[in-house]
């Protein structure tokens, strides 16, 4: 690739990113410490409830990932060791929670352990509901990272171990686990930083008592205009972010394990007798019963509003009162669209860029492209309100709405097509050239018919994505624009059990939409890709 074509093809995500990335999160950082620089920080801290709200941040993200972690390892360890009937069915109905919108999570919860839940207990405002609610969540995570290595580790390890005497948990304690920790490692990692971040499930399923960081950020800027202590705690968060991430490089790097692994279907045995088998099906059960039981029970509280079964709460959604379903619904659909359209023309070309030439601008734009992932939607939406307002004032407009979605999605097309895009062998690029094609006819004849379809798949993915985010689009979305997920929290804040119905009915129609999505993702995606 030419320097000239690499130029071009920087451009267009460079720019991007400069103006809806790095300009709002330098000018939080302009904001938050413009009057008595990092001095404020303290300050701001000094304050013992934004102190409390910080430790009750950093407190719920450590028990939900202690918490996702115990009850995830079981099903792992069936999943990655055992050859059951419908193992791989069951390892995506995991991944299902994790795909799931905030706001139909939520809501689903609600309908379970909310008021006048289908089990008859109120946790609404309690520490446990939103635990639960996040242990639901990254469920899929921890099946997923520390799955995929104990499916390959070799077996004939903990065979030996027992041969010599040793228990279960001792096999388990000494001989799996150090093997699996960088996989562990990495799986909490994530688990703490979602759930650091969580907005929607806290919002909504928590009480102000229960604030975190990140509903403090809402509550500061957009009902209190508390802008410099907003600007600074989303200052703290991102430090906190970045020593995460920081924190678990160094673990990686020092406790990282050369081995050989094993294809996972030599690893994989039947159960050997009936108490295995037994244990086994006791394991999937609680994990099926905490996996689909909030859905299931979502869509029958959306059935029986009243008690009644019926399409009472889907007919309600119709007579437009609190607000405008169909509007809500054509909204969300066009800025799913264009956010998809945005990510694919930001995300593709650095794709392009990133594969075919290696070096220090491949790596900058791998590491930059990946940055909005690790950051907060609500500190996106803050900085777009604080930073969007010269040379034009855009922060009335809804235009936001969707470049805020595409600056989440843009990894997943980058992510997506970079893999494949890899792939390609650089002759036949060169032999195209070589008989006249320009470069943008190379492009057209020899790259683009082998990543159309993995580009699909990041396009699948950034449509779900914006179908449900909440946190960026309710500080962004205006009120005769809502979305979805909008309507929704707005069905939740008004009181009677219509509402709630309303609210259950249309978080079934976007898990529908959600689901349908991802599925279309499963059905493009190519065996093997590097889709996340």
């Amino acid at each position: 690739m030419s320097r000239r074509t690499a130029v071009a093809l920087a451009a267009i995500p460079a720019a991007f990113l400069a103006v809806f990335f790095v300009w709002p999160m330098a000018s939080i950082l302009a904001v938050g410490l413009g009057e008595g620089g990092w001095g404020a920080i303290g300050r701001v801290l000094g304050d013992g409830h934004l102190l409390g709200v910080v430790w009750f941040t950093v407190w719920q993200a450590t028990a939900s990932t202690v918490l996702t972690i115990l009850i995830a390892l079981p099903a792992t360890w069936v999943i990655s060791r055992f050859d059951v009937p419908g193992r791989s069915l069951i390892r995506a109905t995991t991944t299902i929670p994790f795909v799931m919108p905030t706001v139909v999570v939520a809501t689903a919860f609600l309908a379970l352990v909310g008021p006048g839940g289908i089990l008859g207990l109120d946790l609404q405002g309690t520490v446990w509901i939103v635990l639960a609610a996040h242990v639901f969540f990254n469920l899929a995570v921890v099946v997923r990272l520390v799955g995929g290595v104990w499916a390959h580790l070799d077996p004939r390890l903990e065979d030996a171990a027992r041969s010599l005497g040793a228990s279960p948990w001792s096999v388990f304690r000494r001989v799996t686990l150090p093997l699996l920790r960088p996989a562990l490692a990495a799986a909490a990692s994530i688990v703490f930083l979602f759930s650091l971040t969580s907005f929607g499930t806290v919002l909504i399923l928590g009480a102000p008592r229960l604030a975190t960081v990140e509903v403090e950020i809402y509550r500061r800027s957009a009902l209190l205009l508390d802008l410099p202590a907003a600007s600074i705690l989303a200052i703290v968060q991102m430090v906190g972010v970045i020593g995460a991430l920081i924190a678990y490089s160094r673990y990686q790097e020092r406790h990282s394990i050369a081995q050989t692994l094993r294809p996972a279907a030599e690893t994989a045995r039947r159960p050997r007798s009936g108490r295995e088998w037994a244990l086994i099906g006791g394991i999937l059960g609680a994990t099926g019963a905490i996996v689909l039981g909030p859905l299931l029970v979502l869509v029958w509280r959306s059935l029986t509003p009243s008690g009644t079964l019926g399409l009472e709460a889907y007919r309600a959604l119709a007579n437009g009162e609190v607000v405008s379903v169909g509007a809500a619904a054509g909204n969300s659909l066009g800025f799913a669209a264009a956010a998809t359209l945005i990510a694919l023309g930001v995300g593709m070309p650095a794709a392009v860029l990133v594969a075919a030439r290696r070096g220090r601008l491949s790596r900058w734009f791998d590491t930059l492209l990946m940055l909005p992932l690790g950051t907060s939607a609500v500190t996106i939406g803050f900085g777009f309100l604080v930073a969007l307002d010269w040379p034009v004032d855009l922060r009335a407009s809804i235009v936001l709405v969707p470049i805020a979605h595409a600056l989440v999605a843009t990894p997943f097309v980058f992510r997506s097509a970079l893999p494949v895009l890899r792939t390609i062998r650089g002759n036949l690029r060169e032999a195209a050239a070589t008989l006249g094609a320009s470069p943008g006819r190379v492009w057209r004849e020899v790259d683009l018919p082998i990543v159309a379809r993995v580009a699909a798949v990041g396009a699948a993915f950034a449509f779900a994505v914006s179908l449900g985010e909440f946190g960026a689009t309710l500080f962004l979305a205006r009120p005769g624009s809502p979305t979805i997920p909008i309507a929704i929290y707005r069905f939740l804040g008004r009181p009677g059990t219509l509402n709630l119905g309303r609210a259950t009915a249309l978080s079934v129609v976007l898990m529908a939409i959600t689901a349908a999505a991802v599925g279309l993702v499963e059905r493009l995606r190519p065996p093997g890709s590097g889709v996340f």
